[in-house]
Parts: structure tokens; C-alpha cells; sequence
């Protein structure tokens, strides 16, 4: 999935094992829907470490709010809580905030809990529709949310009075002017604030959580995997469906069946199926036409695992056969991003510029081919090598950082010439490690000899069973 500063849409979402939907009818009209999911989180430990590692690198309370559910008015919203509050907690039901109470302020007077979550009352009309909720007067709440104080969310703004008396400043999640993050969700609680945080001057903390999210647990990794398992099915099927005659929606379709039968709870962003032209548009998302004999297809498609996001991309000959032309310049990028992956190592950067990664990539493309017009191919890489993922596609953090062991970043070289209906990408997730990668999507082919030699077997398959 290509980043452009912007969260993308979930395109469907359909029952899974894991996931309990209920449909909210208010006086006789139908609502829209508000659903929770039930995920495998980590150890309640993992999340208490996590906001102990938080709480020691600031001065002030941190304070945090949960999504309430009421985000997206469409029927077909499945509730996915806020990544940052997620990332803290491992808690998914809607209306929750979270205060963090440094020691130095500890130390200042304040007599409470160092940290404490918010949850709002149990409705129990409410929950004939919605489903059981976890609520702060829960005999079992705090074992289940690994807090040992657990309070009603009316009680948030008689607390954080109390510790404006003793440090007039706290630290949340701002809404920012360069990509208007977390649109409204941040404003909302920012005006919320405003109101009931007793004057204190209030601080962005986006950072330092970023900085965090970015070197994934053991347990992060595993998510991840089992996502980009799924996923790896969901391509490997597709290249063996993939024919002239079928609709892009059909193979997005079958892709998405695989996720969600294996556990996945939605698809990590919009599918991108596109055959022919529709290659070579980045973030094709209308899916409705047919494949062509002769198409190239693009099929950038993953599924989200416990909250966590695949993203894979895979770029197919129609009938089986690339024609000489789709074959160099698919083979111009596969080498680009193999001289990329090659570069990988801790230290490493993923931009452009002496040394970066997409620098590496880009050079690459830029000595190997032309267009019709005898020009270099580097106009045509027109986005990012490289982007982090984990609970959101286009995960948290500072992406000009160097590398470090524990991030999951993407390579996505890419090649899109309009003018002869060509669009290429390959994209692939790895772990950076002590000494340099693992390849997390290694079971799905990249060559393109591999990709049309299992198109041929199952072309084969296919003519033998009629």
C-alpha cells in the first residue's frame, strides 16, 4: 500500500470467528451499527510496560482517549479502536480513557493511582443490542484490563483538576496541520479538554508513542505474521485464479474470503485490484472492470490480523505470460527492489538521498530501460520505497528514523507508464534484524518466471477438471 498521507478506507467488512457484530436500533429506527471485537492481545504485562516506558521519558500526566464508537455513521463500520490508545492498553470497547502519572509528579503530592482507566458504565439496555461490555464496576475488570484502578469516565474530570493543581500541564494526542491526524477524533478531545482540564497547558505526546510503536514486541511480531500469513493465501490464490474474463471485484472477493476465514477482521486498507490501464493508477479502489486478455494486473490486498496490517503487492500477467515488454520492466523493478532489500541493515534509511534505500531503488530504475521515448524510467517510480506497518498500515513514527531490530517496514518499488497501460509494483514486508532482514513474506513468489510457472500449473488444473 502506497503512502500518501492519508488513512485509507476499509472497503467491507464480514463476520469472522472473532468478531461480534450487533446491529443498534434506537426508537424503532435503524442506527448505525457499533461493533467489538474480540482479538488476541498481548499479556496485560506487555501493554503495562509499555505505558511504565511512556510515563518515564515525560514531565506531566499523559492523558488518552479510546474512539467511542461514534466515529463512522455507515452500517458497515466494524469499531477498530484508536492505535495509540490500543498500543497502551490492548482494550477494544468504545468510550475508555487512559491517565498516566509520572513519578515526578507522583512526588509533587499526588496521592492517587500512577495510572487508571476510564471506562464508562455498563448499560445494560444498551447491551441487549450491542453485546456485554467491560464495565469499571466489573468484579473481574481488573483482571481482564490489567489495571489495578479502574474508574468511571465521569471521574476523569474531577482528576485531572486534581493534578492541574500540582503540575498546570499535561500531554495527549493533538490534531496536527500537516496531516490533520486523527480527524476528529483528536479535535474533538482537544476541544474537551479545553473545557475540562482546569487551564493546564496541554502538549502533543504523538512522538514519543510514535517513536515506540515503531520497534515491534515479540508478540507484535507475531500479529504481524499471522497477517501477512493470511495474506501470502490470499495472493497465492489470486495468481491462480487470475484469467482474462474475470472481474477485478472477483479476485478481490476471493481474496477477501481467504482473510477473513482464517481470522482477520477486516481488510487492512481498500483492495487494489487493477488490470490494464488501471494498473497504473497508485490507489485504484473501483475494482469493476473486466481483465482483459494481454493485461497486466496489479493486486495490492492484505488483511488485518488483531488490529495488525499486512501489505502485500503482486503484479500478474493475465493469461499466465508476460508479453516481452511487461517482462523487462517488471524485471527492472524486481531488481530495483532487490538492490534495496540488499542494502538493509540497522542504520539504514528508507528515503532518498546519499545512501537511502529509495535512492538505492530509484538509481536502479533510473540505469536500466527506457520508455517509447528513449528516456529514463525514474519519472515513473512516482511514491515512497518504503513505509512502517503494525497497527496502522502506514504505522506510527518518524519514517526518516534509521533502521533499527524490531521494525517492519515494506519495500514497494514501483514502475507506471500510462501512456502503454503498464503499471508495476512489488511489495514485500520485512523485519529489520541485528544483522540486516527477514523476509516476512518469503513464502510468496517474486520472480516472474516463479509467478508464471504456478499460473501455468493452474491453468493446467483448470483444464483437466472441465
Amino acid at each position: 500500500m502506497i503512502y500518501e498521507g492519508s488513512v485509507c478506507k476499509m472497503a467491507r467488512n464480514l463476520l469472522c470467528h472473532h468478531t461480534i457484530l450487533f446491529g443498534v436500533i434506537l426508537l424503532g429506527a435503524l442506527a448505525a451499527p457499533v461493533h467489538a471485537q474480540v482479538r488476541q492481545c498481548e499479556p496485560n504485562g506487555e501493554y503495562a510496560a509499555r505505558r511504565a516506558r511512556l510515563a518515564g521519558q515525560v514531565d506531566a500526566p499523559i492523558v488518552l482517549f479510546g474512539y467511542t464508537g461514534k466515529e463512522n455513521a455507515s452500517e458497515a463500520y466494524v469499531f477498530n479502536q484508536e492505535p495509540y490508545f490500543y498500543y497502551l492498553t490492548g482494550h477494544n470497547e468504545e468510550g475508555a480513557a487512559l491517565l498516566l502519572i509520572p513519578d515526578s509528579v507522583a512526588a509533587k503530592g499526588w496521592a492517587g493511582a500512577k495510572e487508571i482507566l476510564y471506562l464508562p458504565p455498563r448499560n445494560r439496555l444498551q447491551e441487549a443490542w450491542n453485546g456485554p461490555r467491560i464495565g469499571p464496576d466489573d468484579p473481574d475488570v481488573h483482571e481482564k484490563t490489567g489495571f489495578a484502578t479502574v474508574e468511571r469516565f465521569g471521574d476523569l474530570q474531577d482528576d485531572l483538576a486534581k493534578v492541574a493543581a500540582i503540575v498546570p500541564a499535561l500531554y495527549t494526542l493533538l490534531p496536527t496541520q500537516e496531516s490533520n491526524a486523527g480527524y476528529p477524533h483528536r479535535q474533538n478531545w482537544a476541544a474537551w479538554l479545553a473545557q475540562n482540564d482546569a487551564g493546564a497547558k496541554v502538549e502533543q505526546i504523538e512522538p514519543q508513542i510514535g517513536a515506540m510503536r515503531q520497534i515491534k514486541s515479540a508478540g507484535e511480531i507475531d500479529l504481524l505474521t499471522r497477517a501477512i500469513e493470511l495474506s501470502v493465501d490470499a495472493h497465492l490464490a489470486a495468481m491462480k485464479m487470475m484469467r482474462p474474463g474475470l472481474f477485478e471485484y472477483q479476485v478481490a472477493a476471493h481474496m477477501e474470503e481467504i482473510h477473513f476465514a482464517g481470522g482477520c477482521e477486516a481488510e487492512a486498507y481498500a483492495p487494489i485490484v487493477g488490470a490494464g490501464f488501471n494498473s497504473t493508477v497508485l490507489h485504484y479502489d473501483k475494482i469493476g472492470a473486466q481483465i482483459q486478455d494481454g493485461d497486466i494486473v496489479v493486486l495490492d490486498v492484505g488483511g488485518q490480523f488483531s488490529g495488525y496490517t499486512a501489505d502485500i503487492t503482486r503484479t500478474l500477467p493475465a493469461n499466465g505470460k508476460f508479453t516481452p515488454r511487461q517482462r523487462e520492466i517488471y524485471d527492472i523493478v524486481y531488481g530495483a527492489q532487490q538492490a534495496a532489500m540488499d542494502a538493509i541493515k540497522p542504520g539504514a534509511r528508507l528515503g532518498r538521498g546519499p545512501g537511502g534505500l529509495g535512492q538505492i531503488a530509484l538509481d536502479y530504475i533510473n540505469h536500466h530501460g527506457k520508455d517509447l521515448h528513449g528516456q529514463p524510467l525514474g519519472k515513473y517510480f512516482i511514491h515512497g520505497l518504503s513505509h512502517h506497518i503494525g497497527l496502522g498500515v502506514h504505522d506510527a513514527g518518524d519514517p526518516y528514523r534509521p533502521l533499527e531490530p524490531g521494525m517492519v517496514v515494506t519495500m514497494e518499488p514501483g514502475i507506471y507508464i500510462p501512456e502503454e497501460k503498464i503499471g508495476v509494483r512489488i511489495e514485500d514486508d520485512v523485519l529489520i534484524t541485528p544483522t540486516g532482514y527477514k523476509l516476512l513474506t518469503a513464502r510468496l513468489p517474486r520472480k516472474a518466471e516463479d509467478i508464471e510457472k504456478i499460473m501455468a500449473e493452474a491453468k493446467t488444473q483448470r483444464t483437466a477438471a472441465q
